[in-house]
Parts: C-alpha cells; sequence; structure tokens
C-alpha cells in the first residue's frame, strides 16, 4: 500500500513539474517570439487604435502574449505611444487615430505628453476619434484633443474637480503601541505627519490646496482651448455638478457625441470611405511598433542617452518599481565613458527617498557634467529626493502640472518597546562599553541629548541639500531657503520661483541637451533604455502576491498593520521624499 502512495504521490509531483516546466518553456518560446524584429506590415487605410486604460510608465513592460490578449495586462510605456503617433503622423497607410479612454493610469505630467503628441499628431491633419464608456477627468483631458469624442448613453462623466487625499497611521501606530520619534527640518516637510497627526496641518493643507488648484486650471485652460469652451463655464460646471449624464457632457459641448460603439464605428467607416460590412482595420500599440519607421532616426555615433529613474530612491541597485543609486551612478558612468554618447537626459519620477542615495547620484551627475551635457527632465514627480537628482543637472525641464520642490529632508524613529512588551510578552536588557553604544536603538526611549544629536544631523543634510540646490540654481542661498522648507511646488510655481528652467516633456529635455551639445537635428540619434522583461515582472508579481495571501491568511486583520511596518521599515537612514501615499483623483 505504502509503495503504491510513493508511486502516486510521485506521479503527481511529476505532473506539476513537467506543467511548471512546460509553463515557462512556453513563456521563453513566447518571450523570443515577441522579441523578434520581423517587420509588421500595415494595411492601407488602417487605423492606430490606442488603449489609454492600461498602466503607462516610463519604460514599457515587454509582454510577447499582448497580441493574443488584445492589449490587456500590458504596461505601456510613454515614449512607445509617443513614438507610434509620431510615426503614425508620417505613415500614409494610417488615416486617423481611434482613442479608447475611460479610466487611465497615469500621472498628470504624463498625461501631458501623451496629449502633446496626440496634438502634434493632428499637424497632419488626419483624424482622431475618441471613446468611452465613462471618462474620468484625466480620460477627458486626454480625449478633449479629438475631433470627435463619443460618450456612452448608458455611461458617465466626472467633472467635479480633483481632491488630494492622504494616509494616515497614527491610530495604527497607537494600536500596536508604537512610538514615531520624528526629526524633520522644514515647515512643509508633511511626510512625517501621518506618523503623528490624524489630519493635514494647516501648512500642509495650504501647499497641496495650491497644488491642485494649479495643476487643475492648467487642464482647465488647455481644454478650454481645445473644445472651445469658456474656463469660466468649465469651473461652474465642476463646482455645480451639472455633468451628470452623458447628455449634459453633450449639452455643455463637453463632448460631441452620445452613442455606442457600434455608432463609433459606423462613424469610422464613414470616415475611411468602407461598406457598412467592411471591417476597420485597426492596428494596436505592440504590432505598430514592428512596423516600418517613417521617423528616421540619426547616425549611431552622436548620441543622447535617456537614463531613466522611476520610484522611490534607496541605496543598491534599482528594482521594480524604485531607483537604486548604483544603478543610476553606473549608468551615468557608462554614458560618461561613452565617446558616441553627446549629451545625456536624466528623466525622474520620483518622490524621493533616501537623501545619501540622493547625494551619491548627485555626485555623479557631477562628475558626467564636466564631460557632456546633462538635462533633467521631470515627469510626474520629481520632489525632495527626485529634485536632489534634477538640481544637479545643467537644465531643468518640467511640465505646468509636474509636482516638484519639497526641497526639505526628515528622519524618524520608532521605539518598538511596548509593542514586544505588551503585545509578544518580549522584554530587553542589555549592557554597553560606552554610554550610547546602543543608540540609536528601537527597544527603549532615547535620551534629550541623544534626540539632539539625531535632530541636528537631519539639520546637517538639510544644510547640504539647500547649498547644493542653490549652486545649482545659481541662487542666493536665503532665496532658495525662502523656496525650500518642504514646500511642494507645481511646475508652473517651480519656474516662476527659478526651480526650474523651461516647460516640457522629455523631447523638450532632449532638444535642450543637442542644443547643449552643438547638435542639429537629424544629426543624432537617441538611445532609451530597453524594456522592462515580462518574465521578470510576472514572478514578482506572483512572489508578492503569494506573500500576500501567506500574511493574510496568518496574520488576518493585523495583516495590514504588518503592510504600515514594511513601510516604515524601508525608510532607512534621513529621508528626502514627499509624503507616503497622495493620492490626487
Amino acid at each position: 500500500m505504502w509503495q503504491f502512495v510513493k508511486y502516486v504521490f510521485a506521479t503527481i509531483v511529476g505532473l506539476f513539474i513537467f506543467s511548471v516546466l512546460g509553463f515557462f518553456l512556453f513563456i521563453g518560446i513566447a518571450s523570443m517570439l515577441g522579441s523578434s524584429e520581423d517587420k509588421a506590415s500595415i494595411d492601407k487605410n488602417s487605423v492606430l487604435k490606442l488603449d489609454l486604460n492600461n498602466p503607462i510608465q516610463e519604460i514599457a513592460v515587454e509582454n510577447p502574449f499582448a497580441e493574443f490578449s488584445g492589449g490587456q495586462g500590458n504596461v505601456l510605456g510613454l515614449n512607445d505611444i509617443k513614438s507610434a503617433l509620431a510615426n503614425a503622423k508620417l505613415d500614409p497607410n494610417i488615416k486617423g487615430v481611434y482613442l479608447y479612454v475611460q479610466y487611465p493610469s497615469v500621472g498628470w505630467a504624463t498625461a501631458e505628453e501623451v496629449r502633446d503628441a496626440i496634438v502634434d499628431f493632428k499637424k497632419s491633419k488626419k483624424f482622431v476619434y475618441a471613446y468611452g464608456e465613462v471618462m474620468t477627468e484625466k480620460a477627458y483631458y486626454l480625449a478633449s484633443v479629438a475631433d470627435k469624442i463619443y460618450l456612452n448613453p448608458a455611461g458617465g462623466m466626472e467633472w467635479n474637480g480633483l481632491s488630494a487625499e492622504y494616509d494616515f497611521y497614527k491610530g495604527t501606530l497607537d494600536k500596536l503601541e508604537i512610538k514615531p520619534l520624528v526629526f524633520r527640518v522644514g515647515e512643509y516637510k508633511s511626510a512625517v505627519e501621518p506618523f503623528f497627526r490624524e489630519n493635514m496641518s494647516d501648512a500642509n493643507k495650504l501647499q497641496n490646496q495650491v497644488l491642485i488648484n494649479n495643476i487643475f486650471d492648467h487642464a482647465i485652460e488647455n481644454i478650454s482651448k481645445s473644445r472651445n469652451v469658456p474656463v469660466t463655464t468649465l469651473k461652474n460646471l465642476a463646482d455645480s455638478l451639472l455633468i451628470d449624464a452623458p447628455q449634459d457632457a453633450l449639452k455643455y459641448k463637453l463632448v460631441s457625441h452620445v452613442g455606442y460603439y457600434d455608432e463609433v464605428e459606423a462613424a469610422l467607416r464613414k470616415e475611411l470611405n468602407l461598406k457598412e460590412d467592411d471591417k476597420i482595420k485597426f492596428v494596436g500599440l505592440s504590432k505598430y511598433a514592428k512596423a516600418e519607421k517613417q521617423v528616421k532616426e540619426g547616425p549611431s555615433d552622436s548620441r543622447i542617452a535617456i537614463i531613466v529613474g522611476e520610484g522611490a530612491i534607496y541605496s543598491g541597485k534599482s528594482g521594480d518599481g524604485n531607483i537604486g543609486s548604483e544603478t543610476i551612478a553606473e549608468e551615468l558612468r557608462k554614458a560618461r565613458k561613452d565617446k558616441k554618447v553627446k549629451a545625456v537626459v536624466l528623466r525622474i519620477n520620483s518622490p524621493g527617498g533616501s537623501a545619501l542615495a540622493s547625494d551619491v547620484m548627485w555626485r555623479e551627475i557631477q562628475l558626467t557634467r564636466k564631460v557632456k551635457p546633462v538635462i533633467a527632465s521631470m515627469s510626474d514627480v520629481a520632489a525632495s529626493g527626485g529634485y536632489y537628482m534634477a538640481m544637479g543637472c545643467d537644465k531643468i525641464v518640467a511640465q505646468p502640472n509636474t509636482i516638484t520642490g519639497s526641497i526639505g529632508v526628515f528622519s524618524v524613529l520608532f521605539n518598538f518597546e511596548n509593542t514586544f512588551k505588551n503585545k509578544l510578552g518580549i522584554t530587553f536588557d542589555r549592557v554597553n562599553t560606552n554610554t550610547h553604544a546602543d543608540w540609536p536603538s528601537v527597544t527603549r526611549d532615547m535620551t534629550p541629548f541623544e534626540n539632539n544629536r539625531l535632530q541636528k544631523s537631519t539639520e546637517n543634510i538639510y544644510a547640504t541639500f539647500t547649498r547644493k540646490a542653490a549652486e545649482g540654481r545659481k541662487m542666493p542661498l536665503a532665496k532658495l531657503q525662502s523656496l525650500a522648507s518642504g514646500r511642494v511646488w507645481s511646475g508652473r510655481e517651480a519656474k516662476a520661483n527659478g526651480l526650474i528652467d523651461e516647460f516640457g516633456g522629455l523631447d523638450k529635455a532632449i532638444q535642450v541637451a543637442a542644443q547643449a551639445a552643438k547638435l542639429k537635428e537629424g544629426e543624432y540619434r537617441i538611445k532609451f533604455p530597453a524594456q522592462k522583461n515580462v518574465f521578470e515582472q510576472f514572478m514578482n508579481k506572483i512572489t508578492g502576491d503569494a506573500e500576500e495571501q501567506m500574511l493574510q491568511k496568518q496574520l488576518g486583520d493585523f495583516a495590514p498593520y504588518l503592510k504600515t511596518l514594511k513601510k516604515l521599515q524601508q525608510m532607512e537612514g534621513t529621508q528626502a521624499r514627499m509624503p507616503f501615499d497622495i493620492n490626487i483623483k
């Protein structure tokens, strides 16, 4: 009987291993097929279809299954979208663009770059149609440049303004009997408020109110130009909640049509001179990336290298969703030593993080600047540590709705003594060779002298931050400090205050870099980072999901508390970062 059980068990294990190996083999084959350099043939009278409801990041996740899944599950690359629109503008086989946009998972500055690329495409006199069953403000911002905007009759449109929301952890820390000890410099350095407050301070509320007002005002001004609707009307519609049903959006000229998808297709057939039963030749982003290039590249011996830093800043290697100072420093060194690279554009999308890691990257930027121009291009967020990276560059380019500034630092420690004692029954004792040998400690209260030393250390780092920022921006230290104190600014305010140089996206930053390197248009080639590998992304997701499910099963209602503790654990050393979670919606 035991032998039978062993054979059955071995068979089950063998089948499982075979299934797993077969799956990974399939992934490998699909990856090779997906990375094929074969050109895609584009039929005449085609329409470029952009599904902007997938997440959009600086660098796409290469998905070999994209063509088989209709693009679902993709992480779109901003440059891929812009390149497709630039190519389609010149492609005689592409007659127009169809935007499917409802809930774009994208920041406002990234949305600005996509929108600008659509506006540029329209210079070709080709059509742009947009459709959504529902549309958020951000979706409508993207759709507002279309020639025809269709909204589903049974759907809806969100038009009630923006709101910024933060998470606060004081209640969680109180429940766990964790004592936060905060050291900060700057009235507006609100990143620490979630640890000791249950709501925003007056200073934090002020800066956030100004920030979202600037972002929404910029959006409204652009929508007003596109739709020929006065700014005052757009603001009144948001205040009065008059856009309740799709018919209201039509009434106030926010959309051009209320219709179902089949009606959109009928309009497209008419635009393309097709018969009623003819199939529309849609071309997705992944396929069009393999189409013949209409935009010609410059010579390979003159390059502008794009280095992308996206996520929170830590020491070490970059990983999924974070910037590792070691990785960025290595990329800067490579670009500095590469004689083919004539200039560098540092693309930053980061709320900040480790002050030490930020300074390590700042140093490599300074060394690179001695050899060739380095231009900063700010994306959705380049604040605190993200600004630390940018301030060392020759020029800073940002969008009017970029979130930046937050020049300030903080340190935070947590005393877990009561948590261990009262929740787990664990106590601690120690012997030291010197008075402060165990300092800093997370299992005892620190003395006033020890607290003062940590505060002084934080102030020293802030002094370094502001001094280097003042030098980088070529302004008096006193003026820079008046703009610092952790204050968050929109790109519009940042330019008015001298914290950035020019408005624009990545393309503008590339132009500035080319000018600084004395390169004319057509005399250089852009060197973009490689796409992310879908296999690595897939494995990271499986590992992360499995860990989360295990914690949920083991800890139950305490699982969310552990998530909070993991966030706190990541904050090693003095931090130059924005608040943990700012949700603008």
